[in-house]
């Protein structure tokens, strides 16, 4: 039995092309690269030759400084990333310790470029208060951290205690919603800066200390005489995804952070780290040819050199030698992947593809 055919209408003479050549420059035009723009904070960042960028006062793992002034932790370790893969070099970028009432002021007046200090994503920061968040680098809970002898195992058991906390943080309406829910009072003591609240909760100031559960862990492993001592609740009281910020207005500077995020996570996906980068640099995965520079031509769509995300891991690592070395098995806090797991192994970290 012979196959059907179907005959298709001949298009009028001048015209039987047009459809189909239309068709492919749209395709052609959809498809080629489109040379980044860059935005006026963007482009006087790359004429100053340095990121200036916000973190906290100290926080154990985030951002903290040693004596001779260098800093440590994840937040730091994102600016870097953001100085490499710009400049070449992670040395590019300057710190500013600002407090929680201090950094969105610091941002919007443009004394910092970006705010890298444990701030939480919520709906009035993206709006009200004007910022652009990049992708969530560490998700977290508020939770609470009392003496052992307070006897305690929930916080619902602390009804009348009082509470440590700093002021001007999503922490101190979570504190208050968390009581009125659960119909149990609390007497806050408010404490502006980190290494008074500190002081005054290990001197028994407090019943209890509540900020980001990681936060706990940090001062817990650092500060106290003796860590065995304290006890951090397994109550999380509130969702805390924490997320580098840039001010509205300048989408190229947002776009370039974002990928940066999403470069070091990929990074760890795709096996590339800082120690065998330079081994790879030929594998055939052309999602590693991509990754490394040596095909496609995603620095262009972004505004810098082919190598920047090769740079990045070179210079800095990838997301999972960020984590192992600030927060986890290598570090004072020893805190388990959890939710900051990628999300092959069970967690959330995902990044889109980079092409």
């Amino acid at each position: 039995m012979f196959a059907q055919t179907t005959k298709r209408a001949t298009p009028a003479s001048g015209a039987r092309y047009l459809p189909a050549v239309t068709a492919l420059a749209a395709l052609l035009l959809a498809s080629a690269p489109v040379p980044a723009q860059a935005g006026q904070l963007f482009d006087a960042i790359k004429q100053r030759g340095s990121i200036r960028c916000g973190v906290s006062t100290g926080v154990s793992g985030f951002s903290t400084p040693d004596s001779t002034g260098n800093w440590s932790g994840i937040d730091t370790d994102i600016c870097r990333a953001l100085a490499a893969g710009l400049f070449g070099d992670k040395g590019k970028v300057t710190f500013t310790s600002l407090s929680p009432q201090q950094r969105f002021t610091a941002l919007q007046s443009g004394e910092v470029d970006l705010l890298s200090r444990n701030t939480t994503w919520s709906l009035s920061r993206d709006t009200a208060v004007g910022l652009d968040f990049g992708p969530i680098t560490f998700y977290d809970g508020q939770a609470f951290m009392v003496p052992k002898t307070l006897g305690v195992t929930s916080a619902t058991e602390l009804d009348g205690a009082t509470v440590c906390v700093q002021p001007g943080t999503t922490t101190e309406q979570n504190l208050t919603d968390f009581f009125r829910r659960h119909q149990i009072s609390f007497q806050p003591v408010v404490i502006e800066a980190f290494d008074e609240i500190n002081a005054a909760f290990f001197a028994g100031r407090c019943d209890a200390y509540t900020t980001d559960a990681s936060g706990l862990a940090g001062v817990r492993a650092t500060l106290a005489s003796n860590p065995d001592d304290y006890v951090i609740l397994p109550d999380l009281v509130s969702q805390e995804p924490l997320a580098p910020a840039v001010a509205h207005g300048d989408d190229q500077w947002f776009d370039y952070l974002k990928w940066t995020v999403f470069a070091l996570i990929q990074a760890e996906q795709l096996g590339l780290t800082s120690e065998n980068i330079d081994e790879r640099m030929d594998d055939p995965d052309p999602n590693v040819q991509r990754f490394v520079g040596k095909s496609g031509d995603t620095g262009q769509m972004l505004g810098v050199d082919a190598k920047w995300s090769y740079n990045m891991v070179k210079q800095v690592g990838n997301y999972g030698e960020l984590f192992e070395r600030n927060l986890g098995q290598g570090s004072p806090l020893k805190l388990e992947r959890g939710l900051n797991a990628l999300w092959t192994e069970g967690g959330l970290m995902y990044a889109p593809p980079i092409r």
